[in-house]
């Protein structure tokens, strides 16, 4: 197939690149001697995650014990039966990002999973790997939005919806490899703005709430134009913030607060001559 990894289709477009219909988590295509693979955390019942280059896939149907007819039969051979398998993973609800070919990476096993009717029933697991090369670096920024999204729709559950959903989800979560990249923070600066709060936290004006086994007074460094939004790594767009505040801004970042934070950057820097 002609698409690179990572590559982000509608719905109509990757049903016409694959010949695939254009509904369902596991769409076959006789023409192409291919099946796609869609998890979509937003309309399926299941929890398909990734443990490092794993991805565990689960099967099709929605009520019932699962088991090995239709495409779910189609998985568990497609090498014998030489048809290609893609995969294609949902962050934002109706793109579709391209993941790779896959194939199975051992042998399939079941889980107990709420169906449809949120009766509990067998789930076929299907573990893949890349045919070729590694999953890709997914995006932070693209994970933390489908989170959010996933955090609404849980909150719109009643709580009995909720306790069968929850009942048996067990073991590790999934692990995947994400692009990130770290600031290089200059730490004169940071110890300098310590140095300048003494001890006090400069939004709620309390005394540190604990000290480090050093015996400082534990406060963590807050930029009040965020470096991710292109902020300054400077005295004067820096602040020391007790643990609560440093998350309450990260949260609700509200402007009376960053106003109060401006004003307090500015008297870190007075004494420092230009």
């Amino acid at each position: 197939m002609n698409i690179v990894q990572g590559a982000v289709l509608t719905n109509q477009e990757l049903s016409s690149l694959f010949k695939v219909g254009n509904m369902g988590g596991m769409r076959r295509s006789k023409l192409n001697n291919c099946l796609v693979l869609i998890s979509d955390p937003f309309k399926g019942l299941y929890e398909d995650k990734w443990d490092g280059t794993i991805f565990h896939y689960t099967g099709m149907g929605k009520k019932g014990d699962q088991n090995f007819t239709s495409q779910n039969k189609t998985l568990r051979d497609a090498k014998q039966l030489s048809v290609s398998v893609y995969l294609f993973e949902v962050f934002e609800p109706t793109k579709y990002s391209f993941i790779g070919e896959v194939e199975l990476a051992g042998e399939i096993y079941t889980e107990i999973q709420p169906d449809d009717d949120g009766n509990l029933r067998k789930v076929l697991m299907f573990p893949l790997k890349l045919v070729d090369g590694e999953p890709p670096k997914f995006d932070n920024e693209a994970l933390a939005k489908k989170d959010r999204r996933l955090s609404e729709a849980a909150k719109r559950k009643t709580l009995a919806e909720l306790s069968v959903r929850v009942k048996y989800v067990k073991g590790s979560p999934g692990r995947r490899i994400t692009t990130s990249f770290q600031f290089d923070r200059n730490q004169d600066v940071a110890e300098y703005v310590f140095r300048k709060a003494n001890g006090n936290c400069q939004l709620c004006e309390l005394e540190a709430p604990f000290k480090r086994p050093s015996g400082e007074p534990y406060l963590e460094v807050h930029h009040v134009v965020w470096l991710g939004k292109n902020g300054e790594d400077a005295v004067e767009n820096t602040v020391a913030l007790c643990p609560n505040c440093h998350r309450k801004m990260h949260i609700v970042d509200d402007r009376d607060d960053v106003s109060k934070l401006k004003i307090a950057a500015a008297r870190n820097a007075e004494d420092i001559e230009i």
